[in-house]
């Protein structure tokens, strides 16, 4: 059978399968559990297709195990396998009637994030595609990229689990924690460094892909495309949350990039002071 009607099959089945589980029980994360899971068989079903012969894909799928299971890693700790829901999947059913959520559930939670899911792991089917081109230095520079931005990655999700770690023992404490959100580190240079870091490692591999092609465009870039549109829309509803519970916050979003790493804004205060000699 075609790999790629295979692969399609199993997104389709995974599809299904989550939607399900959501209908059963009531919990709309399901997708949330697989989502570092299913591109590393994506990824991997394309380099078993070639018997494990490919040693582009041979890298791809390397990679993309090493960042599945950074991922899973973190989300289990956060207690993801737990049975917690996304909580801003609460704010979105209050906000909704029953019937606007449950589609909103079969179309975007369901469908449209399996579908990118998929997407995101195609650059897979370009080099399975391109098989007879050779690895070359470009390849093995995008290879180190993808895991410093890996590592970049793993440093702020450390960073914001020590953070909520000391925040909750203060707490615990009957103290009030010094700050009620991380602004140290990484999150000094970007308020979400590890969504960052999140959606540069498909943008690698994309472009891994397209050396795979020789050429830099080509239609997986729909991938990596909406994969950054669904971290822009999502941050900003998360920061909507956040501004609410913490006015502080909005000097903080003045201050410091959404995304992209840049050097920080001075704070109102300093800025003022400056102005004024």
């Amino acid at each position: 059978m075609d790999i790629v009607v295979i692969v399609v099959g199993i997104a389709a089945g995974v599809s299904l399968v989550t939607w399900i589980a959501s209908l059963a029980t009531g919990d709309h994360s399901w997708v949330d559990r697989i989502w570092s899971i299913v591109p590393i068989v994506y990824v991997g079903a394309f380099w078993a297709a070639t018997g494990f012969t490919d040693p582009r894909l041979m890298i791809m799928s390397v990679l993309v195990l090493l960042w599945g299971a950074r991922l899973t890693f973190n989300f289990a700790r956060k207690g993801g396998y737990t049975g917690v829901e996304d909580y801003r999947w609460p704010i979105l059913r209050e906000r909704m009637s029953p019937a606007q959520f449950q589609v909103f559930n079969l179309l975007f939670i369901v469908i449209f994030q399996n579908a990118l899911l998929l997407l995101i792991a195609l650059p897979a089917l370009v080099a399975y595609e391109n098989q007879a081109a050779p690895i070359g230095p470009v390849d093995l520079l995008l290879a180190a990229l993808f895991l410093a931005l890996l590592v970049g990655e793993f440093v702020a999700d450390q960073q914001q689990w020590d953070f909520q770690k000391a925040k909750a023992a203060a707490i615990a404490a009957d103290r009030e924690p010094e700050q009620r959100f991380v602004t140290s580190g990484l999150w000094r240079f970007s308020r979400h460094p590890n969504f960052f870091f999140e959606q540069a490692q498909w943008w690698v591999l994309y472009l891994m892909g397209a050396v795979a092609l020789g050429a830099p465009l080509h239609w997986t870039i729909i991938g990596p495309v909406l994969l950054t549109a669904l971290f822009i829309g999502s941050t900003r509803f998360t920061e909507e949350i956040t501004a609410a519970k913490y006015p502080e916050y909005a000097e903080y979003q003045r201050r410091t990039s959404m995304l992209i790493p840049w050097i920080p804004r001075e704070p109102r205060a300093a800025a003022a002071d400056a102005a004024a000699s």
